[in-house]
């Protein structure tokens, strides 16, 4: 509404801080949260994190986190904020893309067939928990694509994180992919993340792109900036209006572009990935592209909303 743009003067890139934070978040119901880098840093909850999302739950917000990360099942992510600090999340708050793509292959599709996985085992094991079909994938020592068995009656092949990826995975999910019936699926395109060291870990998105050029397809993307990341929190919540949300995240390219495609307001927090130079570059820039990439708001870190919860 007017009166809502008139409260917070012009949205897009506008760093804010106790009062404006305190009338934004009263005007949303829902609040989605990214993980790494906004939540926490490895192993390390960020400061300040754990009051911020305790007091959210505490004034009667719905809390989600929305994350691209499907190396480990959603249980041990209750696991991962219990050990952090953070007891009252529960499962169904939680959101990663390997949940999201077992719910996409199972009630959106309906494959009728098996699942040629290429990720690690926390995927595999939300895929099973969802009841979907995954390829048994174990090779021969020796075995090469020349001579390797290949599964009649795989329907898709889906590409998330996977660190001992092969030569001979790609080419089998190649083979797979020659059937234009067999779906192809990636739980997310990011590209890399970082590593406490400064080193970089290749993302999904790498992967995918090495089997999009040997397939000659493109693949769908289940996580973020894709919206069926929040059509299964509309369909898990009632009463989800875009316009009552809010999306936090630390990465413009997935988090932002995310809010943007879904109609959400979005905050950058600076505690991962993005920084505001970047944002401030999208911001000026002429591409209408660019704009689907800028924040609404940005904060330093979620820390930042601490005071708007005094009373």
């Amino acid at each position: 509404t007017a009166d809502m743009a008139g409260a917070f003067g012009f949205k897009g890139c506008q760093k804010i801080g106790g009062a404006q934070i305190r009338s934004l978040l009263a005007a949303k119901d829902f609040i989605l949260f990214d993980c790494d880098g906004v939540i926490w840093n490895g192993e390390k909850a960020i400061a300040g994190a754990v009051a911020v999302v305790s007091s959210l739950i505490r004034l009667g917000k719905n809390v989600v986190f929305v994350t691209n990360n499907c190396t480990r099942p959603r249980e041990n992510y209750v696991h991962k904020f219990c050990r952090l600090g953070f007891t009252d999340v529960m499962l169904e708050q939680i959101f990663s893309s390997s949940y999201c793509s077992a719910l996409y292959l199972r009630d959106v599709v309906q494959v009728r067939g098996q699942v040629f996985v290429i990720g690690c085992d926390g995927l595999r094991r939300e895929l099973q928990e969802a009841g979907v079909p995954c390829l048994e994938d174990a090779d021969e020592p020796n075995a090469t694509i020349f001579d390797c068995a290949l599964a009649p009656d795989v329907k898709a092949v889906l590409v998330g994180h996977d660190d001992k990826m092969t030569f001979l995975k790609l080419a089998k999910a190649s083979c797979y992919l020659r059937d234009p019936d067999c779906l192809f699926l990636a739980t997310d395109n990011d590209p890399w993340h970082p590593l406490s060291s400064g080193r970089i870990l290749p993302g999904s998105g790498s992967l995918t792109a090495a089997l999009e050029v040997a397939s000659g397809r493109k693949a769908t993307v289940i996580g973020k900036p894709s919206r069926f990341m929040f059509e299964c929190i509309s369909s898990q919540f009632s009463g989800v209006d875009p316009a009552q949300c809010l999306m936090i995240g630390d990465r413009l390219q997935t988090d932002m572009l995310f809010g943007s495609n879904c109609g959400l307001d979005t905050v950058l927090t600076l505690t991962g990935v993005s920084q505001m130079e970047e944002a401030q570059e999208y911001s000026n820039s002429q591409l209408t592209s660019h704009r689907s990439l800028v924040p609404d708001y940005v904060v330093d870190t979620i820390a930042d909303f601490l005071p708007a919860f005094d009373e």
